[in-house]
Formats: structure tokens, C-alpha cells, sequence
């Protein structure tokens, strides 16, 4: 397994991370799965084995039951890991129970840590935007618990460009403690990410974690143009990642299945190998319903691809060049920096 640091932090993580989207399979989530402790404990032990050394979870995957079984199912292995964890997310019915208000996050983190049995979290990533609460408000919060010693580092996920732009410069403007991660959603069914949250990683000195690397299992080669799939999340009213160019999609997994043929390795594995070549991305979050699904993307970490590999994929999935990136690539192609070559460089 390797390590790499995360953003700026003086933290090092494994460039796998366990997943626990399928844990406790409540309400719409058992469309993902339903893993219990004892499933939890394998999984847990499978990683730790592979050398993994974050664990990721939400405070909202099946609204606190992930939690409860992570917390179990870590019952003397806590200090053998460290914790990602999320807050933003509805938690109930009342007015305060979602957002990122003082009063939402210091209640959220309060719940997340007894439910998972431990006086800290590594990694606090705010799961989304919040346009309603000021984030002086939230950041000030963030930071005191970075202070107190409950939460080590922060993190956000799914923020734009310019809503995680905004919330650095108003780190930095209050001296607040500042985001050292960035999980999102980036795979080869979709690079959206490329636009502008990869190459403001790099420039800002995020990490990148990303969530579902296998787009929802599509490009872990079940998928094939013209076959049916008898079980998938993608056959419920589970909607993520939604797929907009299915064409694209399926040209893009006939690559992916030639060139793991090639190297004697899954689908799965080449696509997990591909991502981790990227620049900025510290880790990828990997979750499974069954533990040789997991068994099998753990073994990305040992894939390695040639620069011709990455060239082929880069071509078959590259997004098109959406305004201003278009008038860029004409006019300042001369001047780009590495944060601009993230979207620039790769084969198209």
C-alpha cells in the first residue's frame, strides 16, 4: 500500500480508503447495501490487512446507523485507523437539522463521536454547500474544534470552484483553520471535476479524496453495451452518478475492459489504477457490498499503468472543452501552470 500526503497537512493516507455508504442499509440506502457489525468487522479487517488507514463515513449514511456500526465494529482497532467523517446533511425534521450553522455542527459532531465511540474525529469534510449560513459562522466553528482537540483536519465535498474558493480566501482572511481536503465525485464516466475543483486542489493545496471511483459500480465491468444487469443500484431510484452520455459511457468501459485484459487485472482494478495516476488525488474512497468486490479493489493498488494505458482512456473519456477552458486552450496554451494542465494536459 502506499501513502501519500494529504494537501498540505503533515498527514499520510493510504490511497485506498474503506468506504461505509453500505453499512445499515436504512431506508433508501439499502438500495447500496446492508452491512452489519460482523460484516463491518471482515471488511475493517480486510483493509487493515491491506495496509488501508482511513475509514470513511457520513453522519447521514442510513441517518446514523453507519456510525453506530463503524463505532462497534472498531472496538479495540481505534487507534490502527483514522475516521473521515461528514456533516451537513438533513439529520431530522426541525429547522436546525441540516445546514452548516453553529448550532447544526457542534450538535452533529456531538452525535457522530458517541455514536462511533471515540473523542475525535481525523477528518471533518462539511458534505455540501450551504448558501444560507454565513461562513464566517461555519468556519469559526470548524476551527474551534481543530482548537479543542474533537476534529484533527478538515475537509469539504461537493462545494463548486468558486463557493470553495470563497471559503479558503475567508480562512485565510480570519486566520481560521483551513480545508486540507477535497472529496469528490471523479471517475472516467465523468471528469467534470477537471473543469476547475482538480486544478484548485492542486493550486491551493487540497487533496483530493474522491467518492464512488467505480461510478456506482458502471466501470466495474458488469456493464457492456447491449447486456443486462440483473443486480444494480442502478436498476433502483438510487440515482447517482447520473449518466448523460451513455454512448460515451459504453465506448469508455470497452476501453477499460481491453486494457485490463491487457494486464491481467479487473475492470474494476484498471479503472481504481487510472484515477490514482491523476494529479492531486490523494485516495480513493472504495466501498462494497461484498467482500470480494472489496478484495478485488484493494488489488488496484498494486496496478500499474503505462503512460500510452493513461493516453487511451484519457482520449475515450475526456469532457469537452466547456467556456472559458476553450478560448484558454487557443489563446494561453504557452502559459499554463500545472494546476491548468490538469484539464489540459491529459490525451484528448
Amino acid at each position: 500500500m502506499q501513502y501519500r500526503q494529504l494537501g498540505r497537512s503533515g498527514l499520510r493516507i493510504s490511497v485506498l480508503s474503506l468506504g461505509t455508504m453500505t453499512y445499515g442499509g436504512k431506508a433508501q440506502f439499502g438500495a447500496l447495501g446492508n452491512i452489519g457489525v460482523e460484516g463491518a468487522k471482515r471488511q475493517i479487517g480486510m483493509c487493515l490487512d491491506a495496509g488501508v488507514n482511513v475509514i470513511d463515513t457520513a453522519n447521514m449514511y442510513s441517518y446514523g446507523v453507519a456510525e453506530d456500526i463503524l463505532g462497534e465494529a472498531l472496538a479495540g482497532k481505534r487507534d490502527q485507523v483514522l475516521i473521515s467523517d461528514k456533516v451537513r446533511m438533513k439529520m431530522g425534521e426541525g429547522p436546525n437539522e441540516q445546514g452548516l450553522s453553529r448550532q447544526h455542527i457542534l450538535d452533529q459532531l456531538h452525535n457522530s463521536l458517541r455514536r462511533l465511540n471515540t473523542d475525535h474525529i481525523d477528518i471533518y469534510h462539511v458534505h455540501e454547500w450551504d448558501g444560507q449560513t454565513p461562513l464566517e459562522e461555519t468556519l469559526e466553528t470548524l476551527d474551534t474544534l481543530v482548537r479543542s482537540g474533537k476534529v484533527r483536519y478538515l475537509g469539504v465535498s461537493n462545494y463548486s470552484g468558486w463557493q470553495l474558493m470563497k471559503a479558503l480566501s475567508v480562512a485565510d482572511a480570519h486566520g481560521y483553520q483551513r480545508f486540507v481536503s477535497n472529496q469528490i465525485y471523479y471517475s472516467l464516466e465523468s471528469r467534470d471535476a477537471e473543469y476547475e475543483l482538480v486544478p484548485l486542489s492542486l493550486d491551493q493545496g487540497l487533496g483530493v479524496m474522491v467518492w464512488s471511483p467505480l461510478a456506482g459500480g458502471l466501470l466495474s465491468g458488469k456493464y457492456r453495451r447491449g447486456q443486462q444487469v440483473s443486480e444494480s443500484r442502478h436498476l433502483t431510484e438510487w440515482s447517482e452518478p447520473p449518466v448523460r452520455d451513455e454512448e460515451k459511457l459504453y465506448d469508455t468501459i470497452e476501453t477499460v475492459v481491453d486494457i485490463a485484459s491487457a494486464h491481467g487485472v479487473s475492470p474494476a482494478q484498471l479503472s481504481l489504477a487510472y484515477l490514482l495516476a491523476k494529479p492531486s488525488v490523494t485516495s480513493l474512497v472504495i466501498g462494497a457490498r461484498k467482500d470480494e468486490q472489496l478484495a478485488d479493489n484493494l488489488g488496484a493498488a498494486e496496478v500499474t499503468l503505462t503512460a500510452e494505458d493513461v493516453d487511451r482512456l484519457d482520449k475515450v473519456s475526456a469532457p469537452a472543452l466547456i467556456y472559458p477552458h476553450w478560448h484558454q486552450a487557443g489563446n494561453a496554451a504557452e502559459r499554463f501552470g500545472a494546476a491548468d494542465e490538469a484539464l489540459h494536459g491529459p490525451a484528448r
